[in-house]
């Protein structure tokens, strides 16, 4: 394609060289640069990509994309590459790379989800109420790309790269995919990699303390702004009214076509009658005339507003209730909320919860349905926040009836360092637990202590089927260690 057909819809363009050359590919990696490639130099928090010019330009790029105020004089080997500089080269690769792939999303109906809870579940709730109506779906999120039904493969991030996300939207096109509900994070609005997206609706589930440090938001306020960029560039959206910051969103876009969802507060979808269990919830909510009876198989209050969510889009497309509930009663989320089956029968619940608010929310859901004893199995990743690790040690113990202490994914440290400073935490509470640094030890000792009316929750890991250690990814699957543990012992 021609490096001026790329630049459509580009603004404040300053250039130098050709614009009719042909451009065989884009990379933002000036590793991956082949002859006929155009590179844009990405500034990023800890390598900027204009330092990888002249590496590109050697690897064949014909033309580079650089960010407005670069200074190019210490560069060689520019004299036949044409230099295209831009405001923002982030937004540049996002639009440059849908024009490369054809503009797919304008192809596809676009539904994203964005809040700092639920956003996987209730993405998957979507797709299978869409795929039970007959409809082709794809779907982009934090566990992996799926194209109707198929798994593409796990995902790096919640929301990939904007050359990754339009090359996987043209294949989505390719594959006759209708409907792709993806996970739209924060930082993907925030740095610009749905930039050229138009999304048919968009639903926002909550905001709460999380993903504030200097790499990615400075505070709340930075946090719920860049949420608020979807609001721009969706047609029609889905808020719950029970969350302080989803409460203001109303106001903020009152020409935006805006319906309102909860439990507690006023809104337009209301779930009534609410029954939770250990190993589903049910509720009462209108749909057209009727209020229909939903009953979904992943336990937690959270699991009513998830289904809210999924229940305004579907109504919104005109799916019927019968669909919609047969979707919500069979729908299952890998690492979120999920129950593993077993040969004792036992509860046993994988969650994905890697934060404090996120600890607290799945043990209090389960304490308060569960007869028995909570057990809480959990680490706390290396090379992250530490200052969690004392926190969610005092979570637990304050709200669990026994906790195991483990590891999760220690990285580069040492996982008996990161154990001891959650162990500070818990010494704080009254809190009964011990110490397992090897996680399947951990996870045999909270199954010979369970009994059928406790709940034993495997917290951290989720969908992960891999341990990090020193570098390494090793084999690690919770559902595969529970079975070969239960069934070790019943041999």
């Amino acid at each position: 394609m021609e490096l001026k057909k790329l630049l459509i819809g580009l603004e404040g363009l300053k250039g130098k060289g050709k614009l009719d050359i042909e451009i065989t590919g884009i990379e933002s990696n000036s590793k991956n640069v082949k002859p006929g490639f155009v590179f844009i130099a990405i500034k990023g928090f800890s390598v900027d990509g204009h330092d990888y010019i002249e590496s590109a330009v050697e690897a064949g790029a014909t033309a580079i994309v650089i960010q407005e105020g670069c200074d190019l004089s210490k560069i060689k080997k520019l004299e036949d590459v044409t230099i295209v500089m831009v405001p923002d080269t982030r937004k540049a690769l996002a639009i440059i790379s849908s024009n490369f792939y054809g503009n797919p999303s304008k192809k596809l109906k676009l539904i994203g989800v964005t809040g700092t809870k639920g956003k996987t579940t209730t993405t998957f709730m979507i797709k299978e109420i869409l795929e039970k109506a007959g409809k082709k779906v794809g779907l982009i999120g934090t566990i992996a790309t799926y194209i109707n039904g198929k798994n593409m493969g796990d995902s790096d991030r919640t929301t990939p790269e904007s050359l990754e996300l339009q090359k996987i939207f043209a294949q989505m096109v390719k594959e006759k995919v209708e409907y792709v509900v993806m996970e739209v994070s924060s930082q993907s609005l925030k740095l610009h990699r749905v930039e050229g997206c138009e999304f048919e609706m968009a639903i926002f589930t909550n905001l709460s303390e999380d993903h504030i440090s200097e790499k990615e938001h400075p505070d709340m306020k930075d946090y719920f702004e860049s949420k608020l960029k979807i609001f721009d560039m969706c047609k029609k959206a889905f808020v719950n009214v029970d969350d302080l910051y989803g409460a203001k969103i109303a106001d903020r876009f009152p020409d935006k076509n805006i319906t309102t969802y909860g439990i507690d507060n006023y809104c337009e979808v209301l779930a009534k009658d609410i029954t939770i269990t250990n190993s589903y919830v049910d509720f009462k909510v209108k749909m057209g005339e009727r209020n229909e009876r939903v009953k979904v198989g992943i336990p937690g209050r959270f699991s009513v507003y998830n289904s809210l969510a999924a229940i305004c889009v579907a109504r919104n497309l005109g799916i019927d209730a019968e669909t919609i509930k047969n979707a919500l009663l069979e729908v299952r989320v890998p690492g979120r909320s999920e129950l593993v089956d077993n040969k004792k029968e036992l509860t046993i619940m994988i969650d994905y919860a890697h934060s404090p608010e996120s600890l607290e929310n799945i043990l209090r859901a389960c304490k308060s349905y569960t007869r028995g004893k909570v057990i809480s199995v959990f680490g706390c990743g290396g090379d992250r926040d530490r200052r969690k690790r004392h926190t969610m040690g005092e979570i637990s113990g304050r709200i669990a009836d026994y906790t195991i202490i483990t590891s999760d994914n220690p990285r580069t440290e040492k996982p008996e360092a990161i154990v001891q400073e959650i162990e500070e935490g818990i010494k704080k509470t009254k809190g009964n637990y011990t110490v397992i640094v090897d996680r399947i030890e951990a996870i045999k000792a909270a199954i010979n202590m369970a009994n059928k009316n406790d709940m034993v929750i495997l917290a951290g890991k989720g969908h992960e089927t891999y341990q990090e250690i020193n570098g390494k990814k090793f084999p690690f699957d919770e559902r595969i260690i529970i079975k070969q543990i239960i069934d070790g012992e019943s041999k």
